[in-house]
């Protein structure tokens, strides 16, 4: 069944996108600012307790960091390059969290020179190179989180601590001058059980109280990270169930007076707001009886779609045919094996789609023209507008 595109976009959005994207030669991603703004403010409404930090690796598009320049929105950081970015646009380091636990010391001291005040940590060696590098700064320490299964793009293992080391860290932290101010973690992006999140700050909860029994230290902050989700093929909840849920958590743990919360969204902000105009390349079949056609097009795992890796995310694909459906095996058209997009997962395409056809991908505002390679097989990279 082709699918309907009421459920993942405004059809008057999409007509006015589709017509700005007549004359433009594909494959590339168009994004609709008036959706990411209207995205921020559902959450800043679901969350008024809650301070947001962009994840600006999301998409790091000039327009849309000015957009939140204007807006009750900070900036989570991972590089100096995403650094200069943002103070170039007259934002103010106070504004800023150095989120990336994995950094060099003269990184560390470059936002130090900066301005940047705020700073993730997980190791012992990052602790040590923060006391040095940016003295005095406030540290909150990420914890490793479960909810692995139930992320389309989990984000565990490589970040995070357990709670005993978290502990550790955050007591060295204050020995070596720093500031002890909190505790992150991340459920996996596009999270889809909402548990995890009360999982997560089960975890926090302990930390706080330990922190404060036995060693007298008061954290003030907890980093949720983000994890909401987008408007994938794979049905999530409404923002507002997530809200209600993760709200209650938090007053269970901690009661009425919470410590200060922090959101890093970026998926859930950006991606509806994106659709990716490709042109089909070539259609085939491996054999006389093969059940399914391959059908090729302009764009694949190295100009954008790598969150493809493992079927993971499931975009919302629409022809604009009417007629029979097939189902097909997707792929992008580099010489590199490894460009299969969906085999295992069957997307039914018209039968009567042809080569030059358009195909556009919804909910590609995030994490795609980010991800595309700088010149692999001579493609250039995935070019964007903003409209």
């Amino acid at each position: 069944m082709p699918i309907d595109i009421k459920e993942y976009i405004d059809p008057q959005t999409f007509e006015k996108i589709k017509a700005f994207s007549e004359d433009k030669e594909t494959p590339f991603l168009v994004i609709d600012t008036a959706i990411v703004e209207s995205h921020l403010e559902n959450l800043i409404n679901a969350f008024p307790y809650a301070e947001i930090f962009y994840a600006v690796k999301a998409n790091p598009a000039v327009e849309i960091l000015s957009l939140f320049k204007n807006k009750a929105v900070n900036f989570d950081i991972a590089s100096i390059y995403e650094l200069d970015r943002v103070l170039s646009l007259g934002i103010s380091p106070d504004r800023i969290s150095y989120g990336n636990t994995i950094k060099k010391s003269r990184d560390i001291r470059y936002f130090y020179e900066k301005g940047v005040r705020m700073y993730a940590s997980d190791s012992e060696a990052d602790i040590r190179n923060l006391a040095k590098a940016a003295p005095g700064s406030r540290i909150y320490v990420r914890i490793l989180t479960e909810g692995t299964l139930t992320a389309d793009w989990p984000l565990s293992r490589k970040f995070g601590c357990q709670a005993d080391m978290a502990m550790d860290l955050i007591i060295l932290a204050k020995d070596l001058g720093l500031e002890p101010y909190g505790i992150s973690f991340h459920v996996g992006s596009q999270q889809r059980d909402i548990g995890a999140w009360d999982a997560a700050i089960g975890k926090v909860k302990v930390i706080f109280e330990r922190l404060q029994k036995e060693d007298g230290i008061t954290l003030e902050m907890i980093n949720m990270g983000g994890g909401f989700p987008a408007s994938y093929i794979t049905k999530a909840n409404e923002l507002e169930t997530y809200a209600d849920e993760i709200t209650r958590f938090l007053t269970e743990s901690f009661g009425e007076n919470l410590p200060k919360i922090i959101l890093e969204p970026g998926r859930s902000l950006i991606s509806d707001a994106g659709v990716l105009v490709t042109e089909v390349v070539l259609i085939a079949r491996k054999s006389r009886t093969a059940l399914n056609r391959w059908v090729y097009t302009d764009v694949g795992k190295f100009s954008g779609l790598i969150e493809t890796i493992g079927e993971a995310i499931k975009y919302p694909i629409y022809a604009g045919k009417k007629g029979e459906m097939e189902e097909v095996i997707l792929a992008g058209p580099t010489c590199d094996s490894a460009d299969i997009l969906y085999e295992d997962y069957k997307y039914s395409l018209p039968l009567n789609l042809a080569i030059s056809d358009r195909l556009y991908w919804l909910s590609t505002g995030a994490y795609t023209n980010t991800y595309s390679s700088v010149e692999f097989n001579g493609f250039p990279p995935l070019a964007a507008y903003f409209i």
